[in-house]
């Protein structure tokens, strides 16, 4: 078959969502999977993302509040230049935004994002990897990297006058987040306190929660919340926040004032407010009888297929329910969801089952694991079960906040073949 990417014959492997999980999926694809095919020419990986660029997302706590933190270059990388190494018949890049997904059709609708510009393409096979977007727009790409600029601009622009900074969510990105401003704007108590008195901007970490980081051991989240008073910060637990005014102050509006009303009726003033209460799964395109109650994929957390989706249909990362969104499943999930994926390739092409071989079948390592920096220098966490040192934790995150392996995860080469 001649390389046509216009082909209409052409089999599209299509993926949705250009994060760590998408992108990781579309190179171990194109390496390891596509090659053993047969008709290989016949397959095109076709990658849709709503951001041309991709973000080092775990970065974005310290990476708000300056572009000096990081070097810009490697926070931010072109996704299609990471695919150049590729033949050109093989790989297409959509720079746009899934609307709808007619899976009994089996094709996907796509916003381009330019004057009303959309596409609708059909796929051979489909790899929902949409991941979830932060309450608040400062901590990742709820859009695009033009727009997440544009809000770390407006948060910068109105810190230095802020009397007072209130973050809502007592998980990894609300604490990472309240450490490194406290830090930055605070300063660290002296080596023989345990608090810092009098900080120039009090910081507030409110929790529904009884206590901060749900996912780590008791004596952690109070080691944590220790580091915490010794950068300015002050943690609330069980405040739950049912009410934000005005409307739209640290979501819409990253540089407003806010007043907070907390489940008890009392209400909290904040020059500066920054909601991060969890994540909500990019899945609006999806029909609801292909999610959960939680509004994620419905997944088969053994194959990863979406089974009420149609044959060859996958899901994976922060959007799926297999696991819970953690990117220290990704390395296991990815080649378990491949080699289905090429088995139910090969089964399509006529293969014998025999020669297909049989199901990966994925198991989530639930032992306790979790990294959290507190500023610069601090931070807690555990790896398999194991405590790690709060050094570890500067060496493994701290120091960058994984940007020394963000190459490795553009180019494909964090996902060993397995």
């Amino acid at each position: 078959m001649a390389a046509d990417t216009e082909s209409e014959t052409r089999k599209r492997i299509v993926i949705l969502g250009g994060s760590y999980s998408g992108v990781s999926t579309a190179h171990y694809l194109l390496k390891y999977v596509i090659p053993k095919l047969p008709e290989r020419p016949s397959y095109q990986v076709v990658l849709v993302s709503a951001s041309a660029k991709a973000v080092c997302r775990p970065a974005c706590p310290r990476a708000l509040i300056s572009d000096d933190m990081f070097p810009q270059e490697k926070l931010f990388v072109r996704t299609d230049i990471a695919f150049e190494q590729y033949p050109k018949y093989s790989f297409r890049f959509i720079n746009g935004t899934a609307t709808e997904l007619d899976h009994g059709n089996r094709t996907v609708s796509i916003d381009l994002g330019t004057d009303g510009a959309s596409e609708t393409i059909d796929y051979y096979a489909l790899v929902i990897a949409t991941g979830a977007s932060t309450s608040s727009p400062l901590l990742g790409l709820t859009r695009d990297d033009e727009f997440l600029r544009t809000k770390w601009i407006a948060f910068r622009q109105a810190l230095p006058n802020a009397k007072s900074i209130v973050i809502a969510g007592g998980g990894p990105a609300g604490v990472e987040t309240a450490g490194e401003l406290g830090e930055f704007l605070n300063g660290r108590a002296g080596f023989f306190s345990s608090k810092l008195e009098n900080p120039k901007v009090p910081i507030t970490v409110v929790t529904a929660g009884s206590r901060i980081l749900p996912f780590l051991r008791l004596s952690l989240a109070q080691k944590a919340e220790s580091y915490l008073a010794q950068v300015g910060v002050t943690v609330v637990i069980n405040a739950r926040v049912t009410a934000v005014s005005p409307p739209g102050a640290g979501t819409e509006d990253v540089s407003s004032k806010a007043t907070l009303t907390l489940e008890d009726g009392k209400t909290i003033d904040a020059d500066l407010y920054i909601p991060a209460t969890g994540m909500r799964p990019n899945t609006c395109f999806l029909h609801e009888d292909l999610k959960t109650e939680e509004g994620r994929v419905d997944t088969n957390a053994v194959t990863l297929r979406v089974d009420k989706a149609g044959p060859r249909v996958y899901a994976l990362g922060d959007v799926s329910s297999h696991a819970r969104p953690a990117i220290h499943n990704l390395p296991n999930s990815i080649p378990v969801l491949c080699a289905n994926l090429k088995r139910d390739l090969l089964l399509a092409a006529g293969n014998e089952e025999s020669a297909a071989g049989i199901d990966r079948e994925f198991k989530e390592d639930t032992r306790e694991t979790q990294l959290v920096p507190i500023g610069k220098t601090k931070g807690v966490g555990a790896l398999m079960g194991y405590q790690t040192p709060s050094f570890f934790v500067w060496l493994l995150k701290g120091r960058d906040y994984w940007l020394w392996m963000a190459e490795r995860w553009w180019s494909g080469n964090m996902i060993a073949k397995g």
